[in-house]
């Protein structure tokens, strides 16, 4: 698995039912994860920092659903961070997956799940 660019894409979620595809929004630079949700009252889909292993929520409006993925995009930790939270580090985490509040249940994702990340702006598709 190569390194992602800041862009577009999809999260698969391989959930009992079959898969859940999500819009995805890739930070992988320095400004784009320092930006990451700040000053947006909805996030489409998902927003994907890469590299990280930790969040907070300082400056947001809306709580969201934080989802720490380890290098082979297996899901460690899954947690619902309302505004004004610093989230702990998580030292196996490589990468972190932020949405909508209460929404990951919905995709079926969970300690365990794997996703895939497929990169809409190289065409290239990322799974361990």
């Amino acid at each position: 698995m190569g390194r992602w660019r800041d862009g577009f894409g999809e999260l698969v979620v391989g959930a009992e039912g079959g898969e859940v595809r999500v819009p995805l929004e890739i930070a992988s630079s320095y400004r784009a994860r320092t930006k990451g949700l700040l000053g947006r009252d909805s996030v489409k889909g998902a927003l994907l920092l890469s590299p990280a292993n930790s969040v907070h929520t300082f400056r947001m409006r809306m709580a969201i659903d934080v989802a720490y993925l380890d290098r082979r995009l297996r899901v460690i930790a899954v947690r619902t961070m309302p505004p004004g939270r610093l989230g702990l580090p998580r030292v196996r985490a490589r990468h972190v997956v932020e949405a909508e509040a209460g929404v990951m249940e919905g995709w079926g994702l969970r300690v365990g799940s794997r996703v895939q990340v497929i990169n809409g702006s190289v065409g290239s598709a990322a799974e361990a």
